[in-house]
């Protein structure tokens, strides 16, 4: 088997966030491949459904800033090349599958929080990662 060659980690920003990129990290270094840094902003309109009239964009940008800056922090204490970075807005589980086709990945490494009953029921970004994917997913236990 040849090993992976480029590996998209999908993170949200979070302390959990340092373990799974350890260990696509450490995949990444084992067969020699380009890691690919993701982390995706939900805008807020879809969180909330546009229910509530009030004017997010301000909130949305402080979400933007503080996602840039930390994960400018992981990108340095990984040593991950600025260029694999890639910061996107929309729904998360749509955008890993776009960038991972676009960079033509085959491995995608998320956390998963292993949800049972309900929660597993109503979804999560590694379940939705995980049934659309092309390529092989990893979902490394967090929490």
């Amino acid at each position: 088997m040849a090993g992976y060659q480029r590996i998209l980690v999908a993170i949200d920003l979070s302390e959990e966030a340092l373990p799974v990129i350890e260990r696509a990290k450490s995949i990444a270094t084992q067969f020699s491949a380009q890691l690919h840094l993701l982390h995706v902003v939900e805008p807020l309109s879809l969180a909330y459904g546009g229910d509530i009239p009030m004017d997010f964009s301000s909130v949305q940008d402080q979400l933007q800033e503080q996602s840039e800056k930390t994960l400018g922090e992981y990108r340095q204490r990984f040593d991950i090349d600025e260029a694999n970075c890639h910061l996107l807005m929309g729904r998360p589980e749509s955008k890993v599958h776009e960038l991972s086709e676009e960079l033509g990945v085959d491995l995608i490494v998320v956390g998963s929080h292993g949800r049972k009953g309900l929660a597993l029921l109503l979804g999560s970004t590694a379940n939705g990662v995980l049934h659309g994917a092309t390529c092989d997913v990893l979902a490394v236990r967090v929490g």
